[in-house]
């Protein structure tokens, strides 16, 4: 590499979208530790391509010195500290760097983003924007940066719908061991299910990769020394009124920075981000009470939480960058309201993943209140920016981050809401090691957060059934599929809205010709552990439950038994919910016009291997 760079994290690539003119736009960024770094010239990010090459690549398997078994070479990365390759000079991962020149060849200086001070120094963001004329066949673009480790993506023809793969939950819960999770011949738990991913994109690559929430988990956050006062006050109240520090402040943003750096050039998903990235804060932010909600510290949580989950993970930053949508680096954008708990709108992205397919990733946090998913105003501009898509559009995928059809947990919500409960009440006293029961921001019960951000919640009920009736009207006015895609609960699912057969003896509207025909697609979790046995049964069971609340808008409500057989071939234990970790594979059928969803479920915990559960999203068809 010269100029020589020291990488904190880094190159992360995000997708934006394409453009009318056909040009594939996105962006690159790197965070580099000023000291130690050479900006005379500034970071400079060349990509090439060859719009005649055929690409080719593979992930290589081989037998490791330091294990007896099965190992997996993730390849060099200019910023994990354990990249078995760290060289001077260029290196082409896939063996076609030999092949000449390429005649499509762009250098780009990098822009400073943001700097981070700490009292370890200080640390600069570079952002490169990258622009690629899409020809009538996919391609694979080369990149470097600073002449050091090349690296590469590949971007659809301009008339091609893009493969791309769905993912969520990145990371385990606190108390999980993660080598619980680590096959043979892994060095991590993290890493099985994600070289999975690889593989598949190795054998046939993805275009772009959509995290559905959790990319990395920031409840450890309450383990920081300088928040220890506040993290174990005992009274709800003396937690709310608490004043915020300048030491506590800036032990939330070198809380936020490390832990970014630390995910984010470590293992198998490190690698994945080098490959194309289209876009989680404290659990359950902004399901919290109101008062707590508003208190110094919880809300600088959230808000330092918000503003660099921005910075690393959509590469805006809100005081560079503006927030006019009609005037920003990224055309996908739509900024909605103000978020009435932090000091940003929200940022949700309506983007091109082909001729026929687009999708809307619905900011569902900086808005949220305990009675509010989205304000009245983020659902109008998200509204009037999808009925100007282009008619060719046939199918419209959102991206929500926790399920909007999914088993109800009404009578769970209410028991731990309970003044009543004794779990909570024992919890807050520390009894009986129920500690854990409480939550450490409001000693509520632990998973009351989580069932309050629910769509299903009851509080959240109203705002769902309407939401699902717009979309209705638009998929009917438009002739659009909608479909959704979601994460959050640690199983593989899928919900499905359909038009209500009023008689049972008779066939109910085909897919095709239904407007109401909606699956929603969960998938989750790529590395966090399932939830308990228990807890499956439970869901499960739910799962077969009758919904009429949206009846009186003709719309039923079901969960698909998609799992006819588990990943050994044996009967499943729920043919509608699977506990095991998972990732999502999509791609559009040209014969049909179908979207077809590949659920990739782990057949043996740690071994790094997945089988297939296949659904299908049918064109829109009715006149």
């Amino acid at each position: 590499m010269n100029p020589y760079l020291q990488f904190m994290a880094g190159p992360l690539l995000r997708y934006d979208t394409v453009d009318e003119r056909g040009v594939w736009r996105g962006a690159a960024m790197i965070v580099t530790a000023d000291a130690g770094s050479v900006y005379e010239p500034l970071p400079t990010l060349m990509y090439h391509w060859n719009p005649n090459r055929e690409f080719a690549g593979t992930l290589k398997r081989h037998v490791s010195s330091r294990t007896h078994g099965k190992s997996f070479d993730l390849g060099p990365h200019p910023a994990d500290p354990l990249s078995t390759v760290a060289p001077a000079s260029p290196v082409h991962e896939n063996g076609d760097g030999d092949s000449g020149p390429d005649p499509e060849e762009r250098r780009i200086e990098g822009e400073e983003l943001y700097v981070y001070y700490s009292n370890g120094g200080t640390f600069t963001f570079w952002r490169f924007m990258i622009e690629i004329p899409l020809t009538s066949h996919e391609m694979k673009i080369h990149y470097t940066i600073n002449n050091g480790i090349e690296l590469n993506f590949f971007v659809p023809g301009r008339d091609q719908n893009m493969r791309w793969a769905a993912y969520s939950c990145n990371g385990f819960s606190a108390g999980v061991n993660s080598d619980d999770f680590r096959g043979p011949g892994f060095k991590s738990g993290y890493d099985p299910v994600w070289m999975d991913l690889l593989s598949h994109h190795a054998e046939k690559p993805f275009h772009a990769l959509v995290g559905g929430g959790d990319q990395l988990y920031c409840d450890s956050i309450i383990r920081e020394p300088e928040l220890q006062e506040w993290v174990t006050l005992t009274k709800p109240e003396a937690k709310r009124t608490y004043t915020l520090t300048e030491e506590m402040r800036l032990a939330i943003d070198r809380f936020y920075f490390n832990h970014y750096c630390q995910t984010f050039r470590s293992g198998a998903f490190a690698r994945a981000n080098t490959n194309g990235f289209v876009h989680n804060k404290i659990d359950g932010f902004g399901s919290y009470p109101e008062n707590l909600m508003r208190s110094t510290v919880f809300s600088t949580i959230g808000s330092r939480g918000y503003f660099f989950f921005l910075l690393f993970q959509c590469f805006i930053n809100v005081e560079k960058d503006g927030i006019d949508d009609r005037h920003h680096p990224f055309k996908s954008l739509i900024v909605g309201a103000p978020g009435p708990y932090i000091p940003y709108p929200s940022h949700s992205f309506l983007t091109w993943l082909g001729p026929q397919v687009h999708m809307l990733l619905l900011d569902c946090r900086a808005e949220r209140k305990l009675d509010q998913v989205c304000s009245p105003l983020e659902y109008k501009v998200v509204f009037a920016r999808m009925y100007q898509l282009p008619h060719t559009v046939e199918h419209l995928v959102i991206q929500i981050g926790i399920p909007i059809a999914y088993p109800r947990m009404v009578f769970l919500e209410t028991a731990l809401d309970s003044k009543l409960n004794p779990l909570v009440a024992l919890g807050r006293n520390g009894s009986l090691g129920l500690a854990g029961f409480v939550n450490k921001f409001n000693a509520d019960a632990e998973l009351l957060d989580d069932l309050n951000d629910h769509w299903t919640a009851k509080q959240h009920k109203k705002e769902r059934n309407w939401l699902i009736r717009e979309l209705q009207k638009y998929a009917f006015a438009t002739k659009s599929r909608v479909s959704f895609v979601s994460g959050d609960v640690h199983c593989a699912a899928v919900g499905l809205f359909r038009t209500l057969g009023k008689d049972k003896k008779k066939p109910g509207v085909p897919p095709h010709q239904d407007h109401r025909y909606m699956i929603n697609v969960v998938t989750s979790a790529i590395v966090n552990t399932p939830p308990p046995n228990g807890v499956i049964t439970m869901v499960s069971t739910l799962s077969t439950k009758t919904h009429r609340t949206l009846h009186h808008a003709e719309t039923d409500e079901i969960m698909v038994p998609i799992f006819e057989k588990d990943t050994d071939g044996n009967q499943p234990k729920s043919k509608y919910i699977m506990g095991r970790r998972n990732w999502c594979s999509v791609s559009w059928d040209s014969g049909s016009g179908d979207l077809v969803w590949d659920l990739r479920v782990e057949i043996k915990k740690g071994y790094g291997q997945t089988t297939g559960y296949v659904i299908r999203s049918p064109p829109p068809r009715w006149s």
